[in-house]
């Protein structure tokens, strides 16, 4: 099971790990909200934003169609059937399963869980140990929050979570041309981004909370680390998973950071300019210093484990940097 938060990198370690043929294939089964049965809308990203212009801007760009379902078995009342389906898809043939699990809506899925009868008891520390055996954690961080606020801004902007989806949401032509001329472009909005900030650093925390209660130990994946060497990453990863590549499958492969780069020109920048302009609020709920200010904090804890080239390490062993 992955656990990450939005654009920590999730999605290059679960295609990684997929690739090997032996460690399941991990997607977002359990994306589908219980109250509509669908992924999250953008809109519903800022729904105590309280700053209006964010969802005026989304709006413009048109991107408030409803995501499709995962699977026509979906069922809040018959999610065992669900369930079925998606260990189906998700299992290699060595017998494997793997997911990504995001913190947004942990709540929806085990509620549910909970529509089975035979998970309708059982204590949240044993729930997804009883419904995934033998079941390991590896979860993915991004150490530098801010990049991956504004990666997640882009993100909810476009519609567009990865490389992949946008391959396979490719309008032919030649309405192609038509929507780039007429959508409204990326539009930088510090608000937006600190407002996301917040809460990626929120979701952080409730992990770690979760992890502690359950007295569970993560492989923790560094996505700087992992892409910056990821073929060594994967096979290290695969090691401490007690798994090895089937039959040499693991390919050499770069990531996209001059995309990341060019992302980062567009509507990071802006940052650094505005921070004197704006007063960083804390979001309701946050603890003192939240903000981009404990985003750099957070950066900091973080730095320490970055000189690993594994792009993996033991929860013990950096417990008390995180």
């Amino acid at each position: 099971m992955t656990p990450p938060t939005p654009r920590s990198g999730s999605t290059l370690v679960c295609e990684a790990l997929a690739q090997s043929g032996v460690a399941g294939r991990p997607e977002e089964y359990f994306e589908a909200l219980r109250h509509s049965g669908r992924p999250r809308r953008p809109e519903e990203y800022f729904t105590v934003a309280n700053d209006t212009s964010i969802l005026d801007h989304l709006t413009e760009r048109g991107i408030g169609d409803e995501p499709p379902q995962r699977s026509p078995l979906w069922s809040r009342t018959a999610y065992d059937r669900y369930l079925e389906w998606v260990f189906d898809a998700g299992t290699t043939d060595n017998g494997v399963f793997g997911a990504k699990l995001m913190w947004g809506y942990f709540g929806d899925f085990t509620s549910l869980l909970r529509n089975v009868a035979a998970y309708r008891d059982v204590p949240l520390a044993e729930l997804l140990p009883t419904v995934f055996p033998d079941l390991q954690y590896v979860r993915v961080i991004r150490a530098n929050k801010v990049r991956q606020a504004v990666s997640l801004w882009k993100a909810v902007q476009t519609a567009a979570w990865s490389e992949s989806h946008d391959a396979a949401q490719e309008v032919p032509p030649p309405y192609k041309s038509f929507l780039k001329e007429s959508r409204p472009s990326l539009r930088f909005h510090y608000r937006a981004i600190e407002h996301r900030l917040h809460h990626l650093l929120e979701q952080e925390a409730a992990w770690d909370t979760f992890f502690a209660h359950a007295g569970i130990k993560p492989v923790l994946v560094l996505h700087e680390n992992f892409a910056g060497d990821y073929t060594s990453s994967i096979v290290r990863l695969l090691e401490r998973l007690g798994l090895r590549a089937a039959g040499g499958r693991l390919e050499a492969r770069a990531a996209p950071q001059a995309a990341v780069r060019r992302d980062q020109r567009r509507l990071g920048a802006p940052l650094q300019r505005d921070k004197a302009r704006h007063r960083v609020r804390p979001h309701p709920g946050a603890g003192r210093g939240a903000g981009i200010e404990a985003a750099a904090a957070y950066n900091q804890r973080t730095r320490s484990t970055r000189a690993s080239s594994t792009g993996c390490w033991d929860m013990r062993a950096s417990s008390a940097s995180m």
